[in-house]
């Protein structure tokens, strides 16, 4: 058990009237353990309690460390796992539990049940957004490992490939690297397909004058990357240029107003009102940007709507983006770690207007 982030999350039950938590998210369960398990449809839960007594409960078909520093209930295929919850915790008291358990154990649970259920998710996911040391640094690394991945996939962009085959080779490539999977499916965008902010990969060729938005990110000791840049395919129009440079402007004002005590409707603002000044603002049609960590989207987000603050230890993206329909788009995108009196930008790979394909 991770016994500071466990002492945390105790006391947040505390100040919330929760005496009783099953964190069911296995990535939340990872973080309050140290201990990783995709339980696919079987029950699998974390119940942390006011007076101590926590427990891990899990099916004995999967392998489970010794030395977890919970007591660990095991149950089998032949058990009825919400039975064997209910004879474990207060059935009279207060339960909280989170956003990721499915409504066929909640429901089973409350049958057993004289206790009100609360949603507790936001007592984890808020310790989630403020990283360690030690998050940082993995967060530091597996975001060089995506630059390293963005600039080498961009070299190897030919006109006799799609889309499609540029993002299946970028998938080998992360594998190649040693990345541990991806922290989404690769958006590779060209031409009018750019201009769908979460495009798939298709069919299409690179032609001259394409824009081609390229998002990826991978997965590093359980930690997610995330990062975007936009090249053009042989030349660039001056539309291209004028769009690019707008966003590009974007990307950086967002970073300059991203410290300590901003809050996120105003990091939202500083990249929105320059693109809605240049004339662009109904084509930027997102938020402009999303925390990150264990998830690619991590609880909280930078949005026009947000007015909580930004501070130390808090990573998030900054993304703005224009999207032209029929046409092409085109996005930037970093990741900003909030530090005592500013920011650390995470991804180092040049974002400068780059021209591709004349080689």
């Amino acid at each position: 058990m991770k016994e500071n982030r466990v002492s945390q999350v105790l006391k947040k039950m505390k100040e919330n009237n929760i005496p009783q938590f099953l964190v069911s998210d296995p990535l939340s369960i990872f973080y309050l353990t140290g201990y990783f398990l995709n339980p696919g449809e079987r029950l699998f839960s974390l119940y942390l309690s006011e007076k101590g007594d926590h427990k891990l409960f899990v099916n004995a078909l999967f392998p489970i460390e010794e030395d977890l520093g919970v007591e660990k209930i095991i149950f089998t295929d032949t058990d009825n796992s919400i039975e064997v919850v209910a004879n474990h915790i207060d059935k009279s008291a207060t339960v909280g539990v989170d956003k990721n358990w499915p409504a066929r154990f909640v429901l089973g649970l409350m049958d057993y049940c004289d206790g009100k259920f609360v949603n507790a998710s936001y007592i984890v996911d808020t310790l989630r957004m403020y990283k360690d040391e030690e998050e940082k640094d993995l967060m530091r690394k597996v975001s060089l490992m995506n630059d390293e991945a963005c600039e080498e996939i961009i070299k190897r962009i030919t006109g006799d490939k799609t889309e499609k085959q540029i993002a299946s080779e970028l998938i080998k490539l992360y594998e190649e690297m040693g990345a541990e999977g991806l922290s989404f499916d690769p958006i590779i965008g060209m031409a009018a397909n750019g201009a769908n902010p979460h495009g798939e990969p298709g069919d299409r060729y690179a032609q001259p004058g394409d824009a081609i938005i390229i998002d990826i990110g991978c997965k590093k000791d359980m930690y997610c990357s995330d990062m975007t840049r936009t090249v053009f395919w042989k030349e660039v129009s001056e539309k291209g240029k004028e769009v690019f440079e707008i966003v590009l402007e974007a990307n950086r004002r967002g970073i300059a107003a991203s410290k300590p005590g901003a809050r996120f409707c105003d990091i939202d603002a500083a990249c929105r009102d320059y693109i809605t000044e240049m004339g662009y603002g109904e084509y930027f049609t997102h938020r402009t940007g999303h925390h990150i960590g264990l998830e690619d989207h991590d609880y909280g987000d930078v949005s026009s709507v947000n007015t909580a603050v930004a501070e130390p230890g808090m990573i998030f993206s900054i993304e703005p983006g224009i999207y032209l329909p029929g046409e092409f788009g085109v996005r930037i995108e970093d990741l900003v770690l909030i530090t005592e009196d500013g920011c650390e930008v995470l991804n180092k790979f040049d974002k400068e207007l780059t021209v591709i394909g004349n080689d």
